[in-house]
């Protein structure tokens, strides 16, 4: 076999062994090709070649292909999918970079909006550009008054800094303008097509009568508009009639709606589309480069053509995936719905993936711009879970974290025959690896509170820097002093908290059900918003300081 056949043979039996036995010459001869470009002025004679070897390798079965293909040192590489991570760079000239983010005012921010917040914020920082926070509120009734406060605080707790703020319902006039301006070029018309009727006509490629006013009759009509009812009229941007997606064509710029704005009240009655405004105002701040979901992929193309009309230059658009939570609702509707019924406490209860009811359970924010510069602007839908927050956020806490006593379900317990030696003050390191922060004093006289399952059977207790105790019957006795006969005897170490000297504590865990127990007397020390950690418990942030207890918000283990 000559130099030429071997290698036809083995590409051929790849291609066999990869498509279930069955080679395809033209497949071959592009293996060939492309893997060694220097046999491409031999083509005819390769192509020759193959087609009597893939008969020669069609004939055999799969096993044969196998053997045949290890026997002449042949192999399969596997390509690895190699799966984009981080930031990558912005497209196009970097100089002057300006980017936005702009939520909708319907409610606070969840961890959904962290990605676009962040993402945007750490390219400003990348290019020492400026980003702009624009409050898009031109549907009067998605908007919460409350939201545009409880975003300005979510994106201060983000630590995302911005350098202009606009609000869109203080910008009405500006829209109007730039509506005349496109009617006067004819690049917009005033549409009184029924909504079922225009999409028959936009279905089947076919414009509406509409469509063929002059620049005076729309200059007309969108002078009547404000005297219209709901419904009665649109404007509507010229595009492609016959483009492949329907939703592109002739897109609605200007409607009537006939509700109050929480921030304008009736002042206005026609309000632009997200498409009209977002693109004008992209426009005029000047923003050159635009991050958003891969849901707006239409609505980019929509844009481009006020872009052409107008003459303006179009901005680097980047898309990316949907993102998903496990086990978490993402969306304000749903949200706001569950807390008018009462299933939620509020916007922070902790079983909702806003911004607040993460800072609330002690998720630092830095754990969130971890997890955002990882998952990038990539394309493909991206799925994080609690685990992968709870794992970053144990990175920083580790260090942050004093260490306290907690007992739940705290069962009180007087330990017999303590000797008198042993009782006293027990002292802990506030952080076993920084111990200049100092220690905390636990006194132990011998009555304790112990978690009711560490009772439950037969067995010896280390408590922690304290004594080892016999548990038998739900008794409790004194066995030992020292850890050394504690690890000698294998005794399971347990966190205690004195029953004589303790502060009553609540614990709010992730599903919002309530843990009451105690912890050490040396927590009225904390303050509200600490972040500690519970020994053998878990990260929990202060959330209230009242007369008679504390309560914490659980993080996670």
């Amino acid at each position: 076999m000559s130099n030429m056949e071997r290698v036809v043979y083995q590409h051929a039996l790849i291609n066999a062994i990869k498509h279930k036995g069955k080679a395809n010459q033209g497949a071959v001869i592009g293996s060939i090709m492309s893997s060694q470009p220097d046999l491409r002025k031999e083509a005819k004679e390769i192509a020759k070649i193959t087609r009597t070897i893939l008969d020669k390798v069609n004939a055999m079965d799969l096993k044969q292909q196998t053997l045949e293909l290890e026997k002449i040192g042949g192999k399969i590489e596997e390509k690895k999918k190699v799966e984009q991570k981080g930031l990558i760079n912005l497209p196009q000239p970097h100089r002057g970079v300006v980017l936005r983010f702009a939520p909708n005012p319907s409610g606070p921010l969840h961890i959904g909006h962290a990605r676009a917040a962040v993402l945007n914020s750490e390219y400003v920082d990348r290019y020492q550009g400026k980003l702009i926070l624009r409050i898009e509120d031109t549907d009067p009734r998605r908007v919460d008054p409350d939201a545009y406060q409880m975003i300005s605080e979510d994106l201060s707790w983000l630590g995302v800094e911005y350098q202009e703020t606009f609000i869109q319902s203080d910008r009405i006039p500006i829209y109007y303008d730039y509506a005349e301006k496109l009617i006067n070029k004819g690049a917009a018309y005033m549409c009184n097509c029924p909504g079922g009727e225009f999409k028959k006509l936009k279905d089947n490629s076919l414009p509406c009568p509409c469509r063929d006013l002059t620049v005076d009759e729309n200059l007309i009509k969108w002078a009547q508009m404000e005297n219209m009812a709901e419904g009665e009229a649109v404007l509507r941007v010229k595009t492609d009639i016959a483009h492949k997606n329907p939703a592109i064509r002739d897109w609605v710029a200007m409607r009537v709606v006939e509700e109050d704005h929480p921030r304008t009240g009736t002042r206005y009655k026609i309000y632009p589309m997200m498409n009209f405004s977002v693109a004008v105002d992209d426009h005029l701040m000047g923003v050159t480069h635009v991050l958003r979901g891969k849901d707006h992929l239409a609505n980019s193309e929509k844009q481009k053509y006020l872009y052409d009309h107008m003459g303006w230059e179009v901005p680097a658009f980047i898309h990316y995936g949907r993102l998903k939570m496990d086990d978490v609702a993402l969306s304000t509707s749903k949200a706001r719905q569950g807390i008018e019924e009462g299933k939620y406490s509020g916007w922070d209860d902790p079983r909702l993936g806003t911004i607040r009811a993460i800072a609330r359970r002690g998720i630092n924010p830095q754990a969130i711009h971890e997890l955002m510069q990882e998952i990038g602007v990539k394309i493909s839908d991206s799925i994080i879970s609690w685990k992968k927050i709870y794992g970053l956020n144990r990175n920083i806490l580790e260090e942050k974290s004093n260490r306290y006593f907690f007992v739940g379900d705290a069962q009180e317990v007087q330990i017999k025959n303590v000797p008198e030696e042993v009782l006293g003050v027990v002292e802990r390191p506030l952080h076993p690896d920084f111990l200049k922060r100092g220690y905390r004093k636990i006194p132990f006289t011998g009555n304790v509170y112990l978690n009711a399952d560490d009772l439950e059977q037969d067995q010896i207790l280390r408590l922690m820097d304290a004594v080892n105790v016999e548990v038998r019957n739900g008794k409790v006795d004194y066995h030992s002093h020292t850890f050394e006969e504690a690890r000698a005897l294998k005794a399971q170490i347990v966190q205690w908290v004195p029953s004589d000297s303790n502060i009553s504590t609540e614990v709010v865990m992730p599903d919002a059900s309530i843990i009451k127990g105690w912890v050490e007397p040396d927590c009225d020390k904390l303050t509200k918003g600490d972040v500690i950690q519970m020994e053998r418990f878990g990260f929990a942030r202060l959330d209230k300081i009242l007369n008679d207890k504390l309560i914490f918000y659980y993080a996670h283990p």
